[in-house]
């Protein structure tokens, strides 16, 4: 089998209401399809957000490296020489990790359609369904609470709360929505490096003196301040997980070495991709430290290739996977199927994504 092309395409969708953190508000994902033909007629898909607060990219940016210097290193490629292809991405470019991520889905898609099994048996098959929490956006306290009710009533046992715009405003935050959901329900907060060390401990202190349980805490401080991550985390009781500070294997030895964090979050677009990320996850797994399976603000596309990542690893235990579940409609059919929290994977190979609607092709990258 060989690679014939390899095709880009813009999909625009609407957000069911805008999505708030400490870095940024977006009402429209806008994604980057990636589509790669082979002789055999098989079809791999793979999707990118730009997120330059994160890793730095944008649309221009990720169609950009694709179309010069990844496409004219694979067409002609066998995709089922997996380890041949994951360098010829990786070492493509430095950096530009939602870019690499992109094909390396699609190629993952390919090689499990040509072994004709879905992508999480064919990376280990640990299980078939996943619980996912669900995103509540950063608002005022009364917002929050009501859309955290809303969650709650829908069906969802975990609320990934995010935080970090106003130290006064995240307690009363924080509180209203755990006075309103009740002790049942597992509270996750996402400050998006918003914090600095101090702030961190004597906000998640003063939570934990109102005995709000929380889960854990998500990536409080700046992405490059380990020193301060580990801070946090040997001064409070609350598990302390590193996000924006995990970008590679380099990253999660750094991270256990320095004892910095008690979990670890992957997301396939600060990796480049599965193959990384499942070096990621088994570092953590042999050093003894659990897994969030996470994701930017994604279409179906990617969102399934991560919950096929998770289902088929017994250490990726935490599931931030809501990002279609945000949208105002699904242009994805195919795929991972939601039922509020619960995702169900199907027997379809690959990531058994048969159309998205509303694409553009991005005829000046497909020359």
């Amino acid at each position: 089998m060989k690679i014939t092309q390899i095709k880009l395409y813009q999909l625009n969708v609407g957000l069911k209401k805008p999505f708030k953190t400490a870095l940024r508000t977006v009402e429209t994902a806008a994604e980057v399809i990636v589509k790669i033909f082979t002789d055999q007629g098989l079809v791999g898909i793979g999707e990118a957000p730009p997120t330059a607060v994160i890793t730095g990219e944008t649309t221009a940016s990720i169609c950009a490296l694709i179309a010069s210097r990844i496409r004219p290193l694979l067409v002609g490629e066998d995709p089922t020489n997996l380890e041949k292809i994951h360098f010829l991405i990786e070492e493509s470019a430095v950096n530009n990790h939602s870019a690499k991520a992109a094909v390396e889905i699609a190629i993952y898609d390919l090689l499990a359609q040509s072994y004709q099994v879905p992508l999480f048996r064919f990376l280990g098959g640990y299980r078939n369904s996943l619980t996912t929490d669900l995103t509540i956006s950063v608002n005022s306290p009364a917002e929050m609470r009501e859309d955290a009710l809303t969650a709650v009533a829908d069906g969802y046992q975990s609320l990934k709360i995010k935080v970090g715009k106003n130290s006064k405003l995240d307690l009363a935050r924080i509180k209203a929505i755990s006075q309103a959901v009740g002790p049942e329900i597992k509270l996750r907060l996402d400050a998006n490096q918003a914090w600095h060390p101090k702030q961190a401990v004597y906000l998640i202190r003063e939570l934990e003196k109102e005995s709000l349980a929380l889960e854990f805490v998500e990536q409080p401080v700046p992405a490059a301040d380990l020193t301060g991550l580990k801070y946090v985390k040997d001064n409070v009781l609350t598990a302390i997980m590193a996000d924006e500070s995990l970008f590679n294997s380099a990253d999660c030895l750094r991270l256990i070495k320095e004892q910095a964090c008690d979990l670890l979050n992957i997301k396939l677009m600060k990796t480049g991709g599965i193959y990384n990320a499942l070096q990621i996850n088994s570092i953590a797994q042999a050093a003894g430290i659990k897994v969030m399976l996470g994701s930017m603000l994604e279409a179906k596309v990617s969102v399934t290739a991560a919950a096929h990542l998770a289902a088929a690893k017994k250490n990726i235990v935490y599931l931030d996977l809501d990002a279609p579940q945000l949208l105002a409609e699904d242009p994805v059919q195919g795929g991972i199927e939601f039922s509020a929290s619960k995702i169900k994977l199907a027997e379809t190979p690959g990531l058994g994504i048969k159309e998205v609607a509303n694409l553009t092709e991005l005829s000046s990258y497909n020359l």
